[in-house]
């Protein structure tokens, strides 16, 4: 008897740390800001631009990488900003050998993230 009033005590327990914790975690998850473009060029779970590319106009980015091009004046390079958006979303359509992921192909980048980050990286 004293086994099942402890079962029963500790699924109760468990129950209820989970009704407490859980909405708590969602609502501060809820609660947290929509990243930049900048954020999402910058982490390195996401779009992770300066693992690979230098930023000289931006003196936040911090990086020594010269394995792809400098993110300098995209406007020039990119005119029509559907191409840049392209690029991002998956660059082997215009390099098969390319090393950039596609970002888009490959959902590490949500088609409204891509266009933070484009609109970030056309600024530049």
């Amino acid at each position: 008897m004293e086994k099942q009033i402890a079962i029963v005590t500790a699924a109760s327990l468990s129950l209820l740390l989970t009704a407490t914790f859980i909405p708590s975690a969602q609502a501060a998850e809820a609660s947290k800001p929509e990243p930049t473009g900048q954020e999402l060029a910058f982490d390195n779970r996401k779009g992770n631009c300066l693992a690979c590319h230098a930023m000289p106009g931006e003196p936040k980015a911090v990086t020594n990488t010269n394995i792809a091009p400098p993110l300098i004046g995209m406007a020039a390079r990119f005119p029509n900003r559907k191409d840049l958006y392209a690029q991002i979303w998956d660059a082997t359509r215009a390099n098969t050998d390319t090393a950039m992921p596609p970002f888009g192909k490959n959902r590490i980048l949500t088609d409204a993230e891509i266009n933070k980050v484009v609109d970030y990286v056309y600024g530049l």
